[in-house]
C-alpha cells in the first residue's frame, strides 16, 4: 500500500523528494533497519534508555506472527515507513483499530460522545506498541536525519492514510516528552498521565534502598517480603538460554487465570511467548515463585540497557504480599543486582507508592479530523492535564523516603 510523499501517489519522484509508503507486515522491512532507526530515535528523544525491548523487530514481528495482532483482533498492522532516494528516513508503528481496547490511554468516552453526535469514531489509527503502557519512541527517525523533517513526513503519511482509510482520528501513545512536542508542533492535542517508577539511587543493595525510607515503610516492606515466602516459597530469577518452554507453559497458565479474572480475553497467546524466549531471550526476565516443587506464580519483565520494564503477572495459589514480592521487590532486586538506573511496573496502581515507586508523567498525543470533536476533546485534556499534574505533584509528597531522601531519578 502506497501513500502520499511530495511527489504525490503514482508519481515518479525527483531525486531528494521524500515518500511514505505503508507496510503491512514488519517483516516486509529489515529488521536492522527498523533497530537502527528505533535506537537513533531514543537518542533523539533525550530518553534515559538506550534500547526499548518494546520497539524492537523482534518484539513487534512476534506479536504479528503469532497471531496476537492482526486478523479479526482489531489491531492491523499499517506501518508507515518515509524514505529518500530508497533510504530509510524513518519508521511509525501503526495499526488501524476497530475498538480502543488494550492501549491503556483510555479514550471510549470521545467514541461514545462522536457517536452519539452522529459521527463514526472506528476505525482509528493507533501508534503505538500493542497491549504495552511503557514509553519509548513511535517516530523512528534514521540516524543523521533532522528529527523535525522526518517527523513531519511521518505524519503526513499517517494524515495520508487516515484520509484514505476513513479513520476518525490518529493516536501516538506513550512516546517520550521530546516526541509529544514535535507532534504538538505538528498540530497534535497532547495529553498527560501518570505512572509509578522506581529510580535506584546508587543502591548497592536492597538494604540500601530500605535504609532511604521512613521507618514504618521499611519495616512494613520487611514484613511483607518476609510474610510473602512465609509458606515455604522460593522465587528464582529465569533468562537468557535457562528459558525453556516448561517455564513459559508455567508462566502462561499464570498469565491466563490473572487476565481472565480481569478482563475476560487476554491479549498474548501462548505462542507469542515462545517467539520472544527464541527471538531476544537476553532481554526477558522470568520472576517464578516455586511451592514444594511447583511454580504457582510468576512475573514476566523485559530488559533494557538502563531499565527493567515489569509486564503481567499471574498465580495459581493465593498467597499474601506474594504478589508485591513477585512483581515489585524483586524487580528492584534485579535492578539493583544489574546496575540498572529504573524500574516501570506497568500502569495505574497507586499501591505502588508506598514500596518506593513514584508519580512519573507520561505523555500522548492525538489528532482529531472532526473539527467540533477536536475543540471538544482539546478543553477536556486541557482540564484533565491540570488535575494530573495536580495529582503528580501531591502523590510526591507521600513517597515513603525519608524527608530529603527522595530519588529524583535521572528521566
Amino acid at each position: 500500500m502506497e501513500t502520499t510523499g511530495e511527489a504525490g501517489c503514482g508519481a515518479t519522484p525527483a531525486a531528494g523528494t521524500l515518500q511514505v509508503r505503508v507496510v503491512q507486515r514488519i517483516s516486509e522491512i529489515a529488521a536492522a533497519d527498523w533497530d537502527r532507526c528505533a535506537l537513533s530515535a531514543e537518542s533523539l528523544a533525550g530518553a534515559a534508555e538506550s534500547h526499548n525491548p518494546f520497539v524492537t523487530h523482534a518484539f513487534l514481528s512476534s506479536l504479528e506472527d503469532s497471531g496476537c495482532v492482526g486478523g479479526r483482533t482489531g489491531w492491523l498492522p499499517l506501518h508507515v515507513a518515509a524514505e529518500r532516494d530508497g533510504q530509510v528516513v524513518g519508521y511509525a508503528p501503526c495499526y488501524l483499530k476497530s475498538h480502543s481496547q488494550g492501549e491503556y490511554v483510555f479514550d471510549h468516552g470521545w467514541a461514545d460522545a462522536f457517536e452519539r453526535a452522529g459521527g463514526r469514531y472506528y476505525p482509528k489509527l493507533q501508534v503505538s506498541v500493542p497491549f504495552t503502557p511503557v514509553t519509548g519512541p513511535r517516530f523512528l527517525v534514521a540516524p543523521g536525519e533532522d528529527p523535525q523533517e522526518a517527523t513531519a513526513a511521518l505524519v503526513a503519511g499517517l494524515r495520508a492514510l487516515r484520509r484514505q482509510v476513513e479513520a476518525s482520528s490518529i493516536h501516538a501513545t506513550f512516546l517520550p516528552e521530546a516526541e509529544a512536542e514535535r507532534a504538538g508542533e505538528l498540530g497534535f492535542l497532547r495529553r498527560v498521565d501518570q505512572q509509578f517508577h522506581w529510580d535506584n539511587a546508587g543502591y548497592a543493595t536492597f538494604d540500601d534502598f530500605l535504609g532511604a525510607l521512613a521507618s514504618r515503610k521499611r519495616k512494613a516492606i520487611k514484613r511483607e517480603r518476609r510474610d510473602a515466602l512465609s509458606a515455604g516459597i522460593t522465587v528464582e530469577w529465569v533468562t537468557g538460554s535457562d528459558l525453556t518452554e516448561a517455564h513459559w507453559d508455567a508462566f502462561y497458565r499464570f498469565y491466563m487465570d490473572t487476565g481472565s479474572r480481569k478482563w475476560g480475553r487476554p491479549y498474548l497467546n501462548r505462542r507469542f511467548f515462545s517467539l520472544i524466549g527464541e527471538r531476544m531471550p537476553e532481554r526477558i526476565l522470568l520472576v517464578m515463585a516455586r511451592r514444594e516443587g511447583q511454580y504457582v506464580a510468576g512475573a514476566i519483565n523485559l530488559i533494557g540497557d538502563r531499565a527493567l520494564y515489569g509486564r503481567n503477572w499471574g498465580c495459581i495459589e493465593d498467597h499474601p504480599f506474594l504478589h508485591f514480592e513477585v512483581c515489585y521487590y524483586q524487580a528492584i532486586d534485579f535492578a539493583i543486582a544489574r546496575g540498572l538506573a529504573r524500574v516501570e511496573a506497568g500502569a495505574q496502581g497507586e499501591h505502588k507508592l508506598a514500596r518506593g515507586y513514584r508519580p512519573v508523567i507520561t505523555h500522548s498525543v492525538h489528532d482529531i479530523a472532526d473539527s467540533s470533536l477536536r475543540a471538544a476533546i482539546a478543553d477536556y485534556l486541557a482540564r484533565e492535564a491540570r488535575h494530573v499534574e495536580a495529582a503528580a505533584d501531591a502523590l510526591d509528597e507521600a513517597t515513603p523516603f525519608r524527608k530529603g531522601e527522595a530519588s529524583q531519578g535521572d528521566d
